[in-house]
């Protein structure tokens, strides 16, 4: 494949993704390896703005000043210093992201990486989630669409040097690159395609959580309530299923919702309308100061009640019980 088809490839995720504004800025953090060696140069090309940045952790002695000085004078980049020796994986990583903070960067991460990241969240941890396209703080990944071995053939192609790492085989990578891939391609060779399409599945929800849903929409009864966690509770009622939030204790200020509840007062909570509510030191059913309030119905479910014990005393918003007239500070955000 030639170089300027990689680059297409290249385009066509970052413009069906919208990692990158057409001729935008864009950080390269490059290692000096083929994979960030054919960002750099693929983005250039590309059209968009590129700067790149170096991060030398001085974790391998001259090897490593060595690709700091290929960084800079092949690839332009700045050279920052910082890391000590032996510090983790995991360590190093929060560093180097640590800076270009407010700046849209771009790492040279392939779909080969993805493959690796999703079988040692496997094992470690249950998980079969993937390497983002972008993080929350704007790092994108264009090269996601790419194997390895293409960005090491864009390269070649394009008579791009580059550097290689001689750490890898000693890392968790490495054990995965160099052991478990070579042994899951043995028993299928499609192995590697098959363990990424896990990364395109749409997320799902934790096991506890799915297997109580389930198990509500599964029930043959046809009412009942699922607790999803903390002051969150899943509803069934015949064909209907909808979500409510439990007691919170109204400790301070809490949000619920839309809304910022604010109290001093002491053994206070916060829960959705239950039928049959009625407000302490009234007959009047929460169900008719609703009415009264002309709250559509729709709300009344998920429209917040303050109690104590087992008394409502508070309706934000709208009522009060007599003593508790200003209990409660009550801000919706949509008022704001």
């Amino acid at each position: 494949m030639s170089g300027a088809q990689i680059r297409e490839r290249i385009e066509q995720l970052i413009r069906s993704e919208s990692l990158i504004e057409p001729g935008g800025e864009v950080l390269c953090l490059v290692s000096g390896g083929a994979d960030s060696t054919c960002l750099w140069h693929a983005l250039g090309v590309l059209g968009y703005r590129v700067s790149a940045l170096h991060v030398n952790h001085h974790q391998r002695g001259q090897e490593s000043d060595e690709d700091a000085r290929f960084c800079r004078d092949v690839l332009g980049a700045e050279v920052v210093e910082a890391g000590e020796p032996g510090m983790s994986e995991a360590e190093l990583r929060d560093l180097r992201y640590s800076f270009g903070a407010g700046l849209l960067r771009a790492t040279g991460h392939t779909a080969s990486d993805q493959v690796e990241t999703i079988l040692y969240r496997l094992v470690s941890s249950g998980s079969t989630r993937g390497i983002k396209l972008r993080r929350e703080d704007d790092v994108v990944r264009p090269l996601l669409g790419l194997w390895r071995e293409e960005t090491r053939d864009y390269c070649r192609a394009e008579s791009l040097g580059f550097r290689e790492d001689s750490s890898n085989p000693g890392t968790v990578r490495g054990v995965i690159r160099s052991e478990i891939l070579p042994a899951l391609r043995r028993l299928h060779p499609a192995a590697e395609e098959n363990i990424l399409a896990l990364a395109r599945e749409r997320p799902r929800l934790p096991r506890g959580l799915e297997g109580a849903l389930l198990e509500l929409l599964n029930s043959r009864r046809g009412s009942g309530s699922a607790d999803l966690g903390p002051a969150l509770r899943a509803v069934r009622e015949y064909d209907r299923i909808y979500l409510e939030q439990g007691p919170l204790p109204l400790e301070g200020s809490v949000r619920f919702g839309p809304w910022i509840l604010e109290s001093e007062l002491e053994g206070l909570q916060v829960r959705c309308f239950q039928p049959g509510d009625r407000l302490a030191g009234r007959k009047k059913k929460i169900q008719d100061v609703f009415v009264d309030a002309k709250i559509p119905r729709s709300q009344r479910r998920s429209w917040p009640l303050v109690t104590r014990g087992e008394e409502v005393v508070a309706v934000p918003g709208i009522v009060a019980a007599p003593g508790y007239e200003d209990a409660v500070r009550a801000t919706k955000e949509d008022d704001q």
